[in-house]
């Protein structure tokens, strides 16, 4: 049986200032990649953002606070259709972290934000301006299709991106729980598991 309610101190600064740093950033980055300019500097620089906040994550998902670290909150296919079997309760979960269906929702966003900046960094529009800063480490053809994989890998940010904002709103208005204070914050009230 779920435990009894109480507010903790859950996403470190650090860990909230990257979430709304990479926020800012993809969002930047695609529109300037849909809407330009021509020349490309400012969304390569996004870009460059975004890498170096992938690489933080990385590295906080591992040595981070508890909440932080993909150990506490990566789960497996039990618990993860365990917890959609509440989804459509119009009750709050008040999960501790990550629950095990935004844990995919993670790794699903940062592995298309990888791929798109490495596919970035490659890319070779035959433009002979927006070329990519390691495109002459790989082929011609890799360099040609890379440009192919950037343009699918925005489309897939942008599908996640307003997946995960569909899922906060889900959560707000159905499940009448707010899942950006916390991120603004830090603190959230949970609910004690049985593990």
């Amino acid at each position: 049986m779920p435990g009894p309610l109480r507010e903790i101190r859950l996403w470190d600064p650090l860990l909230r200032g990257f979430h709304w740093l990479l926020a800012f950033f993809v969002t930047a980055g695609w529109c300037l990649g849909q809407f330009g300019p021509a020349k490309m500097t400012l969304h390569f620089w996004c870009g460059y953002v975004v890498a170096g906040l992938l690489l933080f994550r990385l590295v906080w998902g591992f040595v981070g606070p508890a909440p932080a670290r993909f150990s506490h909150f990566i789960r497996g296919p039990g618990a993860i259709a365990g917890y959609m079997r509440g989804m459509a309760l119009r009750e709050p979960s008040h999960w501790p972290g990550h629950n095990p269906l935004g844990a995919l929702s993670v790794i699903a966003m940062l592995a298309v934000l990888a791929a798109q900046v490495s596919s970035g960094l490659i890319s070779d529009p035959d433009d002979y301006i927006n070329v990519g800063p390691l495109a002459s480490s790989v082929s011609s053809a890799t360099r040609s299709k890379a440009v192919g994989w950037h343009e699918l890998g925005a489309n897939l940010v942008l599908l996640l991106v307003a997946l995960h904002i569909g899922v906060i709103l889900f959560y707000r208005f159905w499940k009448r729980e707010d899942l950006v204070r916390p991120m603004l914050t830090g603190v959230k009230r949970v609910r004690d598991r049985e593990s």
